[in-house]
This record gives C-alpha cells, structure tokens and sequence, in this order.
C-alpha cells in the first residue's frame, strides 16, 4: 500500500462500520488530548498560583468558545465542499476548496484577533468577572486572542485532513505541540513566577507549532490536498458554498457559547470557589464533548462524501451505525468519569470546597451527555446533506433561548448551584427533541436529492 493510500480512506466503497471508528477514534483523541493539554493551564496555575489564578483563566471560557465557534463552523463548511469534490472525484475542486480554507482562515484569524483585543476588557466587565481576578483574566484572554490567526489555521487545516479521512495527522501534530505547551506552563508559571499570562503565552505558542507542523505537511504531501503556494487566491464559489454550510454551524457553536456566558455570569455571582469548580468540572466533562462531536464529524465527513458520489442506501447507513457507537462510546466514557469524579477534581485542586462544587456539576452534566450526542449526531448529519440553517435555529432556541431563560428567571429567583447546572440537560432535552423531528419530516427529500439519476 502507498504512502498517499494509507494517508486517505475510501469512505464511498466497502464496509463502514470500521472506517467510522477508523476516522472518528483518532479524531476523539485529539480533541481529547487538546482539552487535557488545554487543562494544564488550570491545573497548573490552580496547583502553583492559587485558585484566584484558577479561576481567572476558567472565567475566559465562554468568552475564548464565542471568538473561536464561529470560525470553527465555516471549517466545517470547508470540510463538507472538499469532502463532495472527493466524492465526485474532482481533483480541481478539491485544490481550490483547500487554498480557499487556508487563506479564509488566516485572514478572519487576523481580523478576529484585533477586534477581540478591542472587546476584552468590556467582555469580562459585562460577564461581571470579580475585581480580585479582573487583572489576570484581562491579561490571559488578550494574550490567547493574539494567537488566533495560528488557531483557526489549525482548525482549517484539521478539517481538509479530516475530508480525505486522515485524522491521524492532526493528532500527531497535535501531540508534539501539547507536550511543548505542558512543558511551558511549569516553565512560565514555576521557573518565571508567572500566573494566567504565563499559560496564555504557552497556550499560543503551541498552537504556532501544531500549526506550522500541519501546513509543512500539506507543502510537501503528494495526495490532491498539497498546498502550492501559486495556487492561493480565495475561489468566491466555493468560500460561497463554505458560508453557506459553514455559518450557521459556526452560529450554532456561538449559540452554546452565548448560553454559556449567561451561565458564566450567574456562576461569576456565585464566588470564586464556584468559579474555579466548575472551571475544572468542565475541563474534565468537555472530554466526553470530543467523543460526541468526532462522531459528529464523522457522519459530516461520510455523508458528505457519499452524497457527493450519489449514493443514499450508503448514507442512510452511515447515520444508524454513527449515531450507534456515538452513543454507546458517550455512556460509556460518562460511567468512567462520573465514578472518577473526586480525583480527577483533585489533580486541579484540593480544596474541599472546590472539589465539591465540582463533583456536583459532573454528575448533573455527564448522567445526561446522551442526549447531546443526539443533537451533535443528527446535526453533523445535516450538515453533511448541506442543511446547516435549521440544526442552529433548532440550537438558538432550545439551547440558547432555554438557558437564558433558566439563568434570568429561574435562577435570578432561586440562585442555587445545583439548580443553574440543570439547565443544561433541560435545554438538550428540548433541542433534541425538535432536531429529531425536522430530521424525520424531511428525510425523503434529503435522500431524493442525492438519488442517481432515474431512481426514485
């Protein structure tokens, strides 16, 4: 077998269930991998500079998941147009589609930077980050905003490797950056005595490695994604195409981020020691998140593909065993952490307090994740037919509309924790609900759009 066969799968022709698990295992770990290095950043600060700088760098959260999801989802739109010229065999399409993403991400990655720069500080002020943790917050999301041309390009990047079916690159670049990161917050935060900007500094040049590994590998590949550099000019018909998928799954990544900065706010109201647990609750659930979303892609990926090439029996299989090891990879993952809880906890900090708003939010979130393998499931599965509009109205709504709701109504007259963190199983709930059933109402017309001609 050659170097560029073992690089790509064939996702149009023989079985599935093993390439499924092929593309979306390595894809699982990388995010897996990226959150646990990302977690370093908590756990170093929350172990060597105290849970005040633990929680300055947790409070940026929703603010760092609102500047990257929507960029985030027009990569994914760039996946699903190279993943269709794949499948149509269209070497021409897929050089444009791939010199168009990098330059799309390159250039939003700048603008992103600026403007986020600008909005820092009202952000955190309108979040209602406490004075005692202002500075720190303050210095570590300007600092990670500087590196968001050398993110989204490693988001783009992953999502052209991901439409060949080669998610094995991106992890290996990946992990030879990670490691430099973690070996760069002992380093700025023990050895330089420096607390949230020291693992903001780490964090950006990491992603410039992890990056810049990716875009040699693309310059010197022999399959149909190579990058020349002659080649690079954005193709309007196909970054049309790309905004048009892409954008509203990027919305609807900005949707969960918007919901989560109206919790974040009502977690803010609630002390520090609520802020630094439930910023290391989340760095341990969101690794179940990565099992969900790779299974996500997957079905994006697969049927992308398969429509391209015309083929519905292929896609309809796609989708039951997708969302069949999705789920059964979630529940299961879910059992391990929540039995884990306490000392996992424990390796971010050790306070009783912390440790115990923390388990409390892991075992409220995690015994309910299913479900939102559901909506990421049937969304990634839209997606991959080119409807991404209703997957992030259905989220604007259940999600965001929900949570808001939750967080000004029922939390404002009953501010207990334990209530506030029910608001994300309720909003799955009733997002997954409506997605199933737009999924099930327009599924005929779904696979009669990619019927080869003269089979109805």
């Amino acid at each position: 077998m050659s170097r560029k066969q073992k690089q790509t799968m064939n996702m149009i022709e023989g079985s599935l269930g093993d390439k499924i698990l092929r593309f979306a295992v390595p894809l699982a770990i990388t995010g897996i991998l990226q959150q646990i290095f990302n977690a370093t950043d908590v756990a170093v600060v929350g172990q060597f500079a105290g849970k005040n700088a633990m929680a300055a760098v947790g409070s940026n959260s929703p603010v760092v998941g609102l500047m990257v999801n929507l960029f985030v989802g027009v990569s994914l739109g760039a996946n699903v147009v190279i993943s269709r010229f794949t499948g149509q065999r269209n070497p021409d399409g897929i050089r444009r589609g791939v010199h168009t993403a990098v330059l799309v991400a390159l250039i939003t990655g700048v603008l992103v930077a600026v403007f986020g720069v600008l909005i820092s500080r009202p952000m955190l002020e309108l979040l209602g980050v406490p004075a005692s943790i202002m500075p720190m917050a303050l210095a570590y999301l300007r600092i990670y905003l500087l590196g968001m041309p050398v993110i989204l390009l490693y988001n783009f990047e992953s999502s052209i490797f991901r439409s060949q079916g080669d998610t094995k690159t991106p992890l290996l670049c990946l992990i030879a950056a990670g490691l430099l990161n973690v070996a760069l917050n002992l380093f700025f935060v023990i050895v330089l005595n420096m607390t949230a900007d020291g693992v903001a500094t780490a964090t950006v040049i990491s992603n410039t490695v992890s990056s810049g590994l990716m875009f040699l590998v693309l310059c010197r590949t022999k399959t149909q994604i190579r990058i020349r550099f002659r080649d690079f000019r954005i193709d309007r018909g196909i970054l049309k195409v790309m905004l048009q998928i892409g954008l509203p799954a990027g919305l609807q990544g900005m949707v969960f981020s918007i919901s989560n900065l109206c919790i974040q706010s009502a977690l803010n109201s609630l002390g520090p020691d609520v802020i630094a647990a439930s910023s290391a609750a989340f760095n341990i659930e969101i690794v179940a998140y990565y099992i969900i979303n790779a299974f996500g892609q997957a079905e994006t990926t697969f049927i992308g593909q398969n429509s391209g090439a015309r083929k519905p029996e292929r896609c309809r299989r796609v989708i039951r065993i997708g969302l069949a090891q999705d789920l059964i990879f979630t529940a299961l993952l879910c059992a391990g952490i929540i039995w884990f809880a306490v000392p996992l906890l424990r390796l971010f900090n050790t306070d009783p307090v912390v440790v115990h708003y923390g388990q409390i939010r892991i075992v409220y979130i995690l015994s309910f994740e299913v479900i939102n393998a559901l909506i990421e499931g049937f969304s990634g599965v839209l997606r991959g037919f080119g409807r991404s509009l209703a997957p992030a109205l259905v989220a604007l709504f259940g999600i965001c509309g929900t949570r808001i709701f939750w967080v000004f109504v029922v939390f404002r007259n009953h501010p207990d924790f334990r209530l506030l963190i029910l608001c994300f199983p309720i909003s799955w709930a009733i997002t997954a609900g409506i997605l199933i059933l737009y999924y099930l109402l327009i599924r005929r017309r779904l696979f009669a759009g990619i019927a080869p001609a003269g089979v109805h």
